[in-house]
Formats: C-alpha cells, sequence, structure tokens
C-alpha cells in the first residue's frame, strides 16, 4: 500500500499524507472505503502512531478523508477530493507563474513549460 523513503526529503508525515492522497484520487481506494486504523498502519510501517495521525488529520482538513466518530477513517468523495486537490495546485500554479513573471519569464516560457509536462 504505502512505502516510505528515508532518503527522501520530505518529511514521513507528508511522505504517507501524498501516497494516501494518490491512492485515493487514482481510485486505488475507493469512495468511503475505510482506511487502515492510526496503530494499525503504525505498526505496519514501524512508525509512531502521531506520524499517522498527523497526516490523516491534514488529509481530512483537505476534504480528501473523513471521519467517523468510533468507525475510523474513510476516503472522501473522489469529486471532492479531486476538486480540492485542483484547488491547491491551481494556487501553487498561480503563486509559481507570478515568481517567474518577476524573474523575467515570458508568458511563452511558462506555456511551454506547462504543455510540456514541466520539461526543459
Amino acid at each position: 500500500m504505502l512505502t516510505l523513503n528515508y532518503r527522501d526529503t520530505r518529511p514521513i508525515y507528508q511522505q504517507i499524507k501524498d501516497g494516501l492522497r494518490k491512492l485515493i484520487l487514482t481510485g486505488a481506494i475507493a469512495q468511503d472505503e475505510k482506511l487502515p486504523s492510526v496503530r494499525s498502519l503504525a505498526m505496519d510501517l514501524a512508525i509512531n502512531p502521531n506520524t499517522i495521525q498527523r497526516a490523516y488529520a491534514e488529509l481530512e482538513g483537505e476534504g480528501v478523508i473523513y471521519s467517523v466518530a468510533g468507525k475510523g477513517s474513510f476516503a472522501a468523495p473522489l469529486c471532492e477530493a479531486a476538486e480540492a486537490r485542483k484547488k491547491e495546485l491551481f494556487a501553487a500554479l498561480c503563486a509559481t507563474a507570478a515568481e517567474l513573471r518577476d524573474l523575467g519569464a515570458t508568458e511563452d516560457e511558462i506555456l511551454a513549460r506547462i504543455r510540456g509536462g514541466g520539461k526543459k
């Protein structure tokens, strides 16, 4: 399900968060499917449960998962999760494009990178 890369510069909770988000948005984890409990996922990954709890809390804040008291955490409906993530990514894209313009990049250069999938 999830693998951790200890050489990755991202914190462990961020790797878990990104991994779960990707599994949900690609449909590998179905809408309303129950996620592993914090304790069981922490045991599987051999990490502190607080790390899992932080990832789950942030995913819930983003609308990617939801919690039901006494039942656990579940994958949110895909359209809601996808829309929340798109909104977040578009905000980052706008900020990046603005900074690139400030650094002298032309609109054509920026659009060429976007159309090329980020390739040089």
